[in-house]
């Protein structure tokens, strides 16, 4: 078609060169063409996203919804989290997602969560560890990339960071020994990605950036300290708890400088671009 949409995304393949592309809602023919469209125009092969953390149904109407996590982690049964991983890996394979954004390891232990909730295994520390790395190797022996999202953790908050940047107010031994320890479980199972919330977490960086944007949460506690070695992806940038505060270019700059693999979901991806482009330039981040 020749939507404006579509302009866009021709736009950001062949023009910008972006090195993925988020899917949300369509149909799964429809998802599939545009796939192969973007990939064909593309000098290097795109990592196609989806969120699909109960199936890519949770996405597209004609593909299969699975049960919430929560609902899967009331079974008591890590099986049905790695059967999960399958299917959700199956579906995505066909219409060329490589990327899947789950599991959600976050500990549900706050009932006034208004984001997490039923997206998390649920409140018990050690169940929650077991489904995530499960489910993980469900979709990782799928053939698919799965990502443990939120870290540090975004599961004792009563924050929607859609909205507005939420606060964990904990310091390393709380940390510690809850919300870090489904992260680290996902990390010695080989998870292939994982997502940094939009968490100011001022007992670990006093600056008050939110964790996606901190060097000491992703370099030095997520890279270095937990042993990360894969792919660590911001939560989408054009949510309001980082457009409220800083503008598309000051927060690509400062994810780069972070230590993030991908930023995912600039507010405006020519800005940003320019930005990283002129940050080299500078010498402010290196080539």
């Amino acid at each position: 078609s020749d939507s404006v949409a579509h302009r866009r995304l021709i736009h950001l393949v062949s023009d910008l060169q972006v090195g993925g592309i988020t899917f949300f809602q369509g149909t799964v023919p429809g998802q599939a063409i545009l796939t192969n469209e973007l990939q064909a125009m593309s000098s290097i092969p795109l990592l196609v996203a989806q969120d699909a953390e109960n199936g890519i149904g949770m996405r597209l109407p004609d593909a299969t919804v699975l049960p919430h996590m929560m609902a899967i982690g009331a079974t008591s049964d890590p099986e049905m989290a790695f059967l999960a991983g399958q299917v959700t890996a199956s579906e995505a394979r066909v219409l060329g997602v490589n990327h899947v954004f789950g599991p959600v390891a976050d500990v549900n232990n706050n009932a006034d969560n208004p984001i997490i909730n039923i997206r998390s295994f649920g409140e018990d520390v050690g169940r929650v560890s077991e489904m995530v790395v499960q489910n993980i190797k469900g979709l990782q022996d799928g053939g698919v990339i799965a990502t443990a999202k939120h870290f540090p953790g975004h599961g004792d908050t009563a924050t929607d960071t859609h909205l507005e940047l939420a606060v964990l107010p904990f310091g390393r031994d709380r940390l510690d020994s809850l919300e870090l320890i489904p992260f680290q479980e996902a990390i010695s199972h080989g998870v292939r990605s994982i997502m940094v919330g939009h968490l100011s977490v001022p007992e670990l960086d006093s600056s008050g950036l939110p964790a996606s944007l901190s060097r000491i949460v992703v370099t030095d506690l997520l890279r270095n300290e937990m042993g990360f070695e894969g792919l660590i992806v911001t939560d989408a940038l054009d949510m309001y708890a980082i457009t409220n505060t800083y503008g598309p270019s000051d927060a690509a700059v400062l994810a780069v400088e972070a230590g993030v693999d991908m930023l995912l979901l600039v507010a405006d991806e020519d800005a940003a671009i320019d930005a990283i482009d002129s940050a080299v330039v500078t010498g402010r981040i290196s080539a």
